[in-house]
């Protein structure tokens, strides 16, 4: 086996500038540290070569000059997901490939990879039309895709895995492939909802639903004067309609300029819904969990277009490093709510942000040829993230255990889109079904038995014979 350089050699990857239509960044050179950079800013890439892919031909040439020189590839597009750094081999980033056709008729997209979720429910919204999109505009339509995808009209739509209907992609051997239920079809499975371990997409056709309108926004509750509003929001799950998707946020505000004057310093439960049904009854929904909670210091919730769905979360696009845990659970107990309230609030040593996402409806009910999305019977998803600085990863880690424990006897798994940091083996096999899991390992030995592609969340390849 031809082992990696870094010799002077006109080696394949030395000659990349030759076989790429877009821009080559090597360390040093202007341009490289913006190319390796995004979202996430902790430990970033620091790859030998980062390719701007101008289309999946640039990308076929980084995949082959990679293997000619024995060395890793790891793709970015906005850089919310990325888990780890790449030292070493080659960054493709698919920023520049941001295509979006909508066919309205067949009620369908294609969508290149390194199209934002803003973007795509823009272009689908000219038609009357919505993907099943994140909570967040910003991030990338393709990669949280790829790990199953949880999104704002979740529970009458079920994942935005389930909607893919042809994937794009080029493999460890440089070829571009199609995969869909016909054609590759381990690859088509493996790719929906198991993350990016098999191939480098370069696009996606998704199916959209007919959806113009949507009521939602957030209530914001003072846990100081409302310390019962999580029990009260988990009650209140129990009963809604499909149409409704719902998460709580908690959050300790800062008391500082840019913070609505009456939020400042609070320990505050941000309930956030978007309901895909007749506005008057998300209204009365909401009135029913104000009932059960109390008077919120705050409400957003109005009716508004689903191009405005950003509005919902009104999560921050300023970029930062931060690292965060995870665990899919079958119940939520009105005591592991009030725990969890009790060790991320004003106390905690670090910032958490905890968020609780009710799960049940559409994304229970496997369709016929599903993809890889795991642990579809659960109840809720339970996360905690905090803003981390290098160096401190280790603390973080120990606190999010520590803030999840209430509700780990309750855990069945955990989930591949809200895991950002470095994942142990068993945490990425924990997102899946054993059986399941053991197929997507044959998967990848199938497409990359060198393990030459490495995702956010890594799987490895099945042993050989």
């Amino acid at each position: 086996m031809r082992q990696s350089t870094h010799s002077t050699r006109k080696t394949d990857l030395n000659r990349l500038e030759e076989r790429t239509a877009g821009p080559v960044h090597r360390p040093g050179a202007e341009g490289y540290d913006r190319a390796c950079t995004g979202y996430q800013l902790l430990e970033p890439h620091r790859p030998r070569a980062v390719v701007e892919a101008a289309g999946a031909a640039d990308v076929q040439a980084a995949v082959r000059a990679a293997a000619e020189d024995g060395v890793p590839v790891a793709v970015q597009a906005t850089g919310h997901g990325r888990a780890s750094a790449l030292g070493g081999g080659v960054l493709v980033s698919t920023r520049g490939m941001a295509g979006i056709e909508v066919d309205a008729g067949a009620a369908t997209a294609r969508v290149e990879a390194g199209a934002t979720w803003g973007r795509v429910v823009e272009a689908a919204a000219e038609h009357g039309l919505a993907p099943l999109s994140g909570s967040m505009p910003g991030v990338g339509a393709v990669s949280y895709t790829l790990g199953g995808g949880v999104g704002l009209l979740a529970r009458r739509y079920g994942f935005a895995a389930d909607r893919v209907r042809r994937v794009e992609a080029v493999t460890a051997d440089g070829r571009l492939r199609t995969a869909d239920a016909e054609r590759e079809q381990e690859l088509f499975w493996a790719l929906r909802g198991g993350g990016g371990s098999f191939g480098v997409v370069t696009a996606l056709e998704i199916g959209l639903v007919r959806l113009r309108r949507v009521f939602g926004g957030g209530l914001y509750f003072d846990l100081a004067e409302r310390p019962d509003a999580v029990a009260a929001w988990s009650r209140w799950t129990r009963s809604v309609p499909e149409e409704t998707t719902s998460a709580v946020t908690l959050l300790v505000m800062p008391d500082a300029a840019g913070v609505p004057e009456g939020m400042r310093g609070r320990h505050l439960a941000q309930v956030r819904l978007c309901h895909a049904g007749p506005a008057e009854q998300g209204r009365r929904l909401a009135r029913e969990l104000v009932a059960l909670a109390g008077e919120p210091v705050r409400s957003t919730l109005r009716e508004l277009d689903y191009s405005e769905s950003g509005a919902v979360f009104d999560e921050p696009e300023v970029p930062h490093g931060y690292r965060s845990q995870n665990l899919l659970v079958d119940s939520l107990t009105e005591g592991a709510g009030q725990e969890l309230v009790r060790r991320a609030g004003p106390d905690a040593p670090l910032m958490c942000v905890v968020g609780l996402r009710h799960l049940g409806g559409a994304l229970a009910r496997e369709p016929e040829g599903a993809g890889a999305v795991g642990h579809r019977g659960a109840a809720y998803l339970a996360s905690v993230l905090s803003p981390v600085e290098s160096g401190g990863e280790a603390e973080a880690a120990d606190l999010h255990r520590r803030v999840l424990a209430p509700v780990a006897g309750q855990a069945v798994g955990r989930s591949l889109n809200f895991s950002f940091g470095p994942a142990a083996p068993e945490d990425v096999a924990s997102c899946f079904a054993p059986a399941d899991y053991r197929r997507l390992r044959r998967v990848k030995a199938a497409y990359d038995p060198d393990d030459r592609i490495r995702a956010n969340h890594p799987i490895p390849p099945a042993p050989r014979g």
